[in-house]
């Protein structure tokens, strides 16, 4: 199809999206999906006082970090309160106990069908996960005068509506991962940012800071490393054979793992503090929990804030190198560069290969999992240097929003061009 040069590409390449039968329908399939999400994310359980669960939400800066991965439906307490929340804390647990079980590991290695089977046993670990989830938040509620019947009967149900609520998100996400325009669980997740960040729009929060740092986010996420790669090619030239060497390169990424290890250690340092508001006792009480609630609190001023973010930003590093060892462990460069008769010039084969992947991988993760540390702390040297307290959510966001927006186009991109469309991505 000729394309018009006097549209901007971006906006040319929405309107190739949308002439392409297929690719429409996926793109209309995601947004109907999101749309499902969000009407969920406004049925509110029975018995809620508004008013206190509004108070609750105001005093409590963990409550509103958790807030963000239901897109605004915990503090609506909706059917949907937990997000896809028990889903990410299941699937950080399968992803530690892999490579130390060795069923599971084994499973790992098995390709397509050891990854749906790993897949399905998250799946099934996300129940009880969601069912602990429902019942220690309803508990916290009702300790705080929120939900004010707390017989049997009305505690399983609201329950088991929320451990359905997250069932549901769930569900909604692999429908748009086969369905839709792929990436389904941390699309629900960016749907539920983007939702949040109406209201910061409208309270004037998103300054030109934010800018900056999503222009950074798109430099180290788009960064890479190109190992160039010589192949050796048989030529048939009439009854003779010739070899010709071809060569390219493998991009290796500084941040491999995209989003991934922020959420990760998101979840675990939201972990302790959300146990333990489950036993606190009044503010200022000589309580246990109320002691890790504290120290657990984002919000929590110096000194003891620093030991919140400074564990934030090594576990952020952490997850970087596990995860992206755990992914190239997984894809075995060496190994399938060796059985296509490549090799990486001035690099033996074998063993001599794996070291050099593994030198290079190590070394350009340090600048991708440092850059996701740092943004990962952003909000508490911001609220040291100018006291503002709401960029907390906007910039933590960010990097998931920017992530996913990236992955949503790279697919897009790759059905464009395998129909020789121009793309979003120059």
């Amino acid at each position: 199809m000729r394309q018009n040069q006097s549209r901007p590409r971006l906006i040319q390449a929405m309107l190739d999206a949308f002439h392409l039968p297929d690719l429409r329908s996926r793109i209309l399939f995601t947004f109907a999906m999101l749309v499902a999400f969000r009407f969920v994310a406004h049925v509110p359980l029975p018995g809620v006082q508004t008013e206190a669960l509004k108070s609750l939400f105001d005093q409590n800066a963990l409550l509103g970090m958790l807030d963000m991965f239901s897109g605004g439906a915990m503090r609506n307490f909706s059917i949907a309160t937990m997000g896809v929340y028990p889903y990410i804390t299941a699937s950080i647990i399968m992803t530690l106990i892999t490579p130390v079980i060795p069923r599971l590991q084994a499973l790992s290695t098995e390709g397509e069908a050891g990854r749906h089977k790993l897949n399905l046993l998250t799946h099934w670990f996300t129940v009880p996960m969601a069912g602990l989830s429902g019942w220690g938040q309803l508990v916290l509620l009702q300790r705080q005068g929120v939900v004010a019947d707390t017989t049997l009967l009305p505690t399983v149900a609201m329950v088991l509506s929320m451990m359905a609520g997250t069932i549901f998100l769930v569900w909604l996400g692999e429908l748009i991962t086969d369905y839709g325009i792929g990436n389904g669980i941390s699309i629900i997740i960016f749907a539920g940012i983007v939702a949040g960040y109406w209201q910061l729009v409208g309270s004037g929060v998103l300054v030109g800071e934010q800018g900056q740092i999503g222009g950074l986010i798109v430099i180290f996420t788009e960064a890479h490393r190109r190992i160039p790669v010589q192949y050796a090619r048989t030529v048939f030239r009439g009854d003779r054979m010739y070899r010709q060497a071809g060569a390219t390169h493998i991009p290796l990424r500084v941040n491999a793992t995209g989003m991934i290890p922020l959420i990760f250690s998101m979840s675990m340092v939201l972990f302790p503090g959300m146990v333990a508001s489950y036993f606190a006792g009044p503010p200022g009480s000589p309580n246990f929990a109320n002691s890790i609630v504290n120290l657990f609190d984002p919000s929590a001023p110096m000194p003891l804030g620093l030991f919140y973010w400074g564990l934030y930003f090594l576990l952020t590093v952490a997850f970087a190198f596990f995860y992206t060892i755990v992914i190239f462990q997984q894809q075995d460069l060496a190994g399938t560069l060796q059985k296509q008769g490549g090799f990486v010039p001035g690099i033996r084969p074998g063993k001599q290969t794996v070291d050099f992947f593994n030198m290079v991988i190590s070394r350009i993760t340090w600048a991708g999992a440092l850059f996701l540390a740092f943004v990962a702390v952003v909000p508490f040297l911001a609220r040291e240097i100018t006291n503002v307290q709401v960029i907390q959510l906007s910039s933590l966001g960010l990097l998931i929003v920017v992530g996913v927006v990236l992955d949503t186009m790279k697919q897009m991109e790759a059905q464009l061009t395998m129909r020789r469309y121009e793309g979003f991505i120059k």
